[in-house]
């Protein structure tokens, strides 16, 4: 980022317009452009110094707020009670701040002032360079950033196409940011399982530590009028409270009435314009019912007359209420209610109840108050007008904690503790979407139900429980390292030469680094004379324990080279892998017995281990594996020891595949780009993988790839999640040589063949086993138009354009402003030579994200190919102007200069 300060900044520009003041009161009856620039300036310059102010009240606010909730775990009940009281006082006065300075920035986008673009620069500044902040400190600034890039983009001037490109750089930045500090935390929590020993958040904690110089909990508590006495002397645990009526409570509404092991979902402050349905959305893939605790001045407001006047905020209600989510009241303006009485308590509950029958003629009649904050009087005014207080016994703190990770593990040991209960999150912050699903499967897993509100008692679905819940992505793999052994051996000096394994090796971690994010210092790499017997035992045995590897890691195991097999006195036969330095004549000695394999496998210290074994073996004697039609939801509660095989014994390896590959790791890296998601999840299993690898090996050579578990296995499945494809279509952009496509059509020609999706492979034992795919799971619209992309990425690159061209146009049908299917959808037709069409598309890419340079390269190709020079130069100098350095810079300048 950057290296400016933003109070040097606007010091500058503030001490330029100080010194202009004369010209303001000046008698000129006809100022001159630079008299007319200057007081401009110096309103420039107050306006970009008041949003400072605020940044930095914001950046103060969300500060305190760490330090009130930072190992809430430790206070007691009446210390975390005022800590979270104070800290939702500070959390909701920062969101007034964050919407002034939401207001101030859109009036200076859409000002006549030539210096707008400055002011918003200096705001810019501050973020990626203030001097003094951390890292965790930008992420205080993340949904500012999303509105200014929103609202900058409804300007189609260079200057702010520029701008906008550095907005996105700048929230790929905070996401990163965001993305260290979940995996620091997710490695610490072990996926919320109990730890022996208690690890350090080092890097956080030094984050915590520096506030800790700068404010204490005490001193913000007493700043908001709240001193805590001394600790009482301990009192002993409750007694388990007698079973009250099912779904009946009393004068307030707590949870306490449900069934043990049972919660429900509520979301406070919303609608909110983007989160609240991809809540929604993620709440469908597990059938969980949902109460939506909306803000009145969120859904409109009311005339003179007393009627009510909805905003678009009330169209987002209107959908999660055709969905099946109850909606509820939250008061009008989010106000402290216990310090409200007469006309402006009245006003704050009824004016919300008025707006909500307005869109729900059935409104419930569940009332939350803010902050939990109520007295007798609102009591009162609630009962008068049939409306219930709904509080809660379990706090996400999502308003508080910026790290999805660690919201997440809060919520699973609150609800462990309490055993049952009234969940609070609020839906208007990106993290709540992300810690969700990883909530949601720890409580699916656990048996936990999902109850909801029938506007007078709760119901939950088949008694306790609620209906199973497929596993979605993000919760799904839930890693905390990933680790892989590449094992290539082609210059054997005693064995046959081979040609493509070493390339099949390569090719396997450049996939597994490039699109799986497997991080290159955890993937180890032996290469001819590198993978000796001696070499290969050692990285099992000493480089991944010396490295670090851990008990919530994934180990991907990759051999290609020569396989044997040999009889034993008992009948049995023996399959072993051949190591570079193996004498054929002393195969028991010098080869790698798979008993040894199995053993290794056994005693990982992982989650998931999965060997991939491109070389033939036969009578490995290994169990099967036990899984059933269930196993996706606990996956990542049991452990998984799996191995796929190129073929049984005395088969060759069909090394003649395309790109210098064996046909069987080329049909790997073919179902690992996502052919081998045959749910269409998102997800690819091992024993998806092999349904997928096997067969279609299978019918085109005479190998046959066999799969099951090894000792050891609890029936846990490897997992790999598809990373979204976020490439934009363009001339750079390689396609498949005609023999892998040729190839692709016979693989895929086999796989559409499976019926009902079930496969019948080898197993290990050398016997069949059936393979059923996943049941496919609910995706929200936008999950659904990015696979729809990634569908029509990997047919474009197999050149079938009128398939590619379907899938494009149907992600754009799920999502009308996705930037990246419209450029592609373009890119289609510009290699049909259909080149208006093509630029009509490119338009349609850069309306919807004036900062994408390639689009503008692609929209000047288009133009220049039909014949519209003067259009095609104009794309052309944007996209110099907005990458004079990127990879298409020289081709720009060529295609000018020939125009």
């Amino acid at each position: 980022m950057k290296r400016k300060a933003l109070y040097l900044v606007i010091f500058a520009v503030a001490a330029a317009g100080a010194g202009t003041g004369s010209w303001i009161v000046s008698r000129k009856p006809s100022p001159s452009p630079t008299e007319q620039a200057q007081p401009q300036a110096a309103s420039t310059a107050s306006e970009a110094g008041a949003i400072a102010t605020d940044l930095r009240a914001m950046l103060d606010a969300y500060r305190k707020i760490i330090v009130l909730t930072h190992d809430e775990a430790k206070l007691s009940a009446a210390e975390r009670a005022q800590a979270n009281k104070v800290g939702q006082q500070l959390f909701h006065e920062n969101q007034e701040r964050i919407g002034k300075v939401d207001a101030a920035l859109a009036a200076l986008v859409t000002s006549t002032n030539p210096r707008r673009f400055d002011a918003i620069g200096t705001v810019l500044d501050y973020v990626e360079s203030g001097e003094g902040l951390y890292d965790a400190d930008r992420l205080a600034f993340r949904e500012t950033m999303h509105s200014l890039q929103a609202q900058v983009a409804n300007d189609s001037s260079l200057q702010a196409i520029k701008l906008h490109k550095r907005i996105s750089e700048d929230l790929d930045a905070l996401a990163e940011i965001e993305r260290n500090y979940e995996k620091e935390i997710r490695a610490v929590f072990g996926r919320f399982e109990t730890r022996a020993i208690e690890l350090k958040r080092e890097k956080w904690d030094s984050y915590v530590a520096y506030l800790g110089t700068l404010y204490q909990r005490e001193r913000i508590l007493k700043d908001y009028g709240v001193v805590m006495p001394y600790p009482a002397r301990p009192e002993p645990e409750p007694e388990e409270p007698a079973a009250p009526q099912a779904g009946r409570e009393g004068e307030e509404i707590f949870g306490k009435s449900l069934p043990k092991k049972t919660v429900l979902l509520t979301f406070d402050d919303g609608p909110h314009r983007r989160y609240s349905e991809e809540i929604a959305a993620i709440l469908k893939q597990y059938n969980a019912p949902a109460v939506f605790f909306n803000v009145g001045r969120n859904l409109g407001s009311l005339d003179a007359q007393g009627a009510a006047k909805l905003g678009t905020g009330a169209q987002v209600s209107r959908k999660l209420k055709d969905a099946g989510y109850v909606l509820a009241n939250h008061s009008f303006s989010h106000a402290q209610l216990s310090k409200q009485s007469g006309d402006n308590l009245k006003a704050e509950i009824l004016n919300t109840d008025t707006l909500l029958k307005a869109v729900d003629p059935e409104r419930s009649s569940l009332f939350r108050f803010p902050y939990g904050a109520r007295n007798r009087e609102g009591m009162q005014m609630l009962a008068n007008a049939q409306l219930k207080s709904m509080m809660w016994n379990i706090d996400s703190l999502d308003w508080a904690d910026p790290v999805p990770s660690s919201i997440a593990d809060r919520v699973l040991r609150t609800v462990e503790k309490e055993g049952r209960g009234i969940i609070l999150f609020h839906d208007i912050h990106e993290r709540t979407v992300k810690a969700l699903p990883a909530v949601l499967e720890r409580l699916a897993a656990e048996g936990y139900g999902f109850a909801g509100w029938d506007g007078e008692n709760f119901t939950v679905a088949d008694g306790a429980k609620a209906a199973a819940a497929p596993v979605p992505r993000a919760a799904a793999t839930g890693y905390a390292n990933s680790w892989a052994i590449l094992i290539g051996i082609d210059a054997y000096p005693k064995w046959p030469r081979l040609e493509y394994a070493v390339r099949d090796a390569e090719g396997v971690g450049q996939a597994l680094v490039g699109k799986f994010g497997f991080a290159p210092e955890r993937v180890i790499t032996l290469k001819n004379e590198q993978a000796t017997r001696e070499g290969i035992l050692a990285a099992f045995h000493g480089q991944l324990a010396h490295r670090g590897l851990q008990p919530n890691d994934r180990v991907f195991v990759f051999f290609a080279g020569h396989g044997a097999t040999r009889k034993l006195s008992s009948g049995r036969d023996l399959g072993y892998i051949v190591p570079f330095d193996a004498d054929p004549n002393n195969l028991a000695t010098d080869a790698i017995p798979m008993t040894e394999i199995q053993n290794i496998a056994e005693s990982l210290p992982a989650k998931h281990a999965l060997f991939v074994m491109d070389a033939c073996y036969s009578g490995l004697g290994l169990t099967r594996g036990a899984a059933n039609a269930s196993f996706l939801r606990d996956n990542a509660r049991r452990l998984g020891r799996q191995m796929l095989t190129a073929g049984g014994t005395d088969q060759l390896v069909a090394d003649g595949g395309p790109n210098g590959h064996s046909v069987f790791t080329w049909t790997l890296l073919q179902g690992l780009g996502g052919k081998g998601d045959l749910n269409g999840d998102g997800l690819i299993t091992a024993t998806e993988l092999a349904a997928y690898v096997a067969p279609a090996v299978s019918s085109v050579s005479r190998q046959t790839p066999a799969f099951g578990s090894l000792p050891g296995s609890e029936g846990g499945d490897f997992v790999f999640e598809l990373p979204e494809e976020t490439e934009f279509l363009n001339t750079s952009t390689a396609q498949l040589s005609n023999d892998a496509i040729a190839l692709n059509s016979k693989l895929d020609a086999q796989a559409s063949a499976a019926p009902s999706g079930t496969v019948v492979i080898k197993d290990l034992q050398g016997g069949e086993t059936r393979i059923k795919a996943p049941a496919a799971v609910p995706v929200s619209s936008r999950q659904s138009a990015q696979r729809a992309n990634d569908l029509g990425l990997q047919l474009y690159k197999e050149k079938q354009y009128a398939q590619a061209e379907a899938q494009f146009t149907e992600a754009l049908k799920l999502r009308p402003d996705f930037a990246l299917a419209a450029n592609n959808l373009g890119f289609v037709f510009y290699k049909q030579e259909r080149f208006v069409e093509a630029a009509r598309w490119f338009e349609n890419a850069i309306k919807m994200d004036p900062s994408r340079a390639v689009a503008y390269r692609n929209l000047g190709d288009a133009y220049a190919r039909a014949n519209q020079g003067d259009k095609a130069k104009a794309a052309f100098k944007t996209y110099l102007e907005l990458a004079p350095t990127g990879s298409g810079a020289e081709y720009a300048k060529q295609q000018l200069q020939r125009l």
